[in-house]
């Protein structure tokens, strides 16, 4: 692995950290609220089976030698591991409740620590929405703007090329991996002009699972999120409704109500997204970007207050009989049980790590 930049961070506690995000049922979630209970990752990996035990199921953590071949094959990538509270992690994308604890890196970092905005949209666009998406991104990387996309066929290929090198291009795969195929070139160029960033292991083929958090990191990274084209059942509204329930800034380019490939843009204008006719218009709502945007397309969602640090005093809630397979809402246990917020959340942790709990967006969680 390559010498971490934080010179708090051991080789060994990064090798450690790896292993813990890569152990079965440990998510962005629990493994901050795992950091915040024991301190570091090598305490946290001794108390899981305890921890799987009192959430009623026996545990084991992922291999040493799994974790071992992933750093090797990091390496021979040319990748580098970039971890939560590293310098140059991404300022924007650590304010969000998932945001990845640790992500492979190819490229020129640089590019993250620019204001940075999303463009999404149909992967079987039109020919002229291609052609906007990339005058889009182009005179939006002139303006100083990073362009952030998900290096998929239409518009996310088009706004990586109109943007070059000013852009930043998040798969679903592993950072080895080049999807789609067809993107090879693009996606190898990404890496060496750009930025090119992934959150699964090396050797990950992307599944289906893995766009909707790919998603999550595409809108976390930038100040707003930009629809060009897109049906009004598409990854590319998930991607603009993550952006909203995180505060930024949600804008749509309109399209004819005749066209079914623009009623995702219409749709979304409708609710609230900011209409944008030119890349100035987007220069303008985010050069003065005070984190409180003017598109109310979706309201960010109902938070609750603790520190993950809070954890380590805590002693776990009884909130089993509370939760169903139906999603509820975490401050709603907290209500409804009358424990503190760590409490709850230390209760639902010793579920997750048992593989009972599944957590859900907008700070929702369900028995499984």
């Amino acid at each position: 692995m390559n010498a971490p930049a934080n010179a708090s961070l051991s080789q060994e506690e990064a090798f450690a950290r790896i292993r813990l995000l890569r152990s079965p049922n440990i998510g962005p979630v629990s493994y901050a609220q795992l950091l915040g209970r024991f301190g570091s990752a090598g305490a946290a990996l001794g108390a899981l089976p305890d921890l799987g035990k009192r959430g009623g199921r026996r545990y084991r953590a992922a291999p040493v030698e799994r974790i071992e071949r992933e750093v090797e094959a990091v390496r021979k990538a040319g990748a580098k591991y970039l971890f939560h509270d590293q310098p140059g992690y991404p300022v924007l994308l650590a304010e969000i409740e998932s945001a990845p604890p640790i992500l492979t890196w190819r490229g020129d970092l640089g590019h993250a620590s620019k204001p940075c905005v999303a463009m999404v949209g149909a992967r079987n666009a039109s020919a002229a929405a291609v052609k906007l998406a990339r005058d889009f991104a182009q005179g939006l990387a002139e303006a100083g703007f990073t362009v952030v996309s998900g290096l998929a066929r239409g518009i996310d290929g088009a706004a990586h090329e109109g943007a070059m090198p000013a852009t930043i291009g998040v798969i679903a795969s592993g950072i080895d991996i080049a999807y789609p195929p067809q993107h090879a070139d693009l996606q190898e160029r990404i890496a060496s002009e750009g930025l090119l960033i992934a959150e699964q292991p090396p050797g990950t083929e992307p599944r289906g699972s893995h766009f909707p958090s790919r998603n999550r990191i595409i809108a976390g990274l930038a100040g707003g999120t930009l629809v060009v084209e897109a049906a009004v059942k598409s990854g590319s509204l998930i991607t603009a409704r993550l952006a909203g329930e995180a505060g930024r800034e949600v804008m749509a380019i309109p399209g004819s109500p005749l066209e079914p490939r623009s009623h995702g843009c219409n749709h979304l204008i409708r609710e609230g997204a900011v209409l944008v006719n030119s890349p100035e218009d987007v220069v303008e709502l985010l050069s003065d970007f005070d984190g409180n945007p003017r598109s109310t397309f979706r309201e960010p969602a109902n938070g609750f207050d603790y520190a993950p640090e809070e954890l380590a005093e805590a002693e776990p809630a009884d909130v089993k009989t509370l939760l169903t397979t139906a999603p509820v809402a975490v401050d709603e246990l907290i209500r409804q049980s009358g424990e503190s917020a760590a409490a709850v959340q230390l209760a639902l942790l010793e579920l997750e790590i048992a593989g009972r709990l599944e957590r859900h967006a907008a700070g929702r969680v369900s028995l499984k």
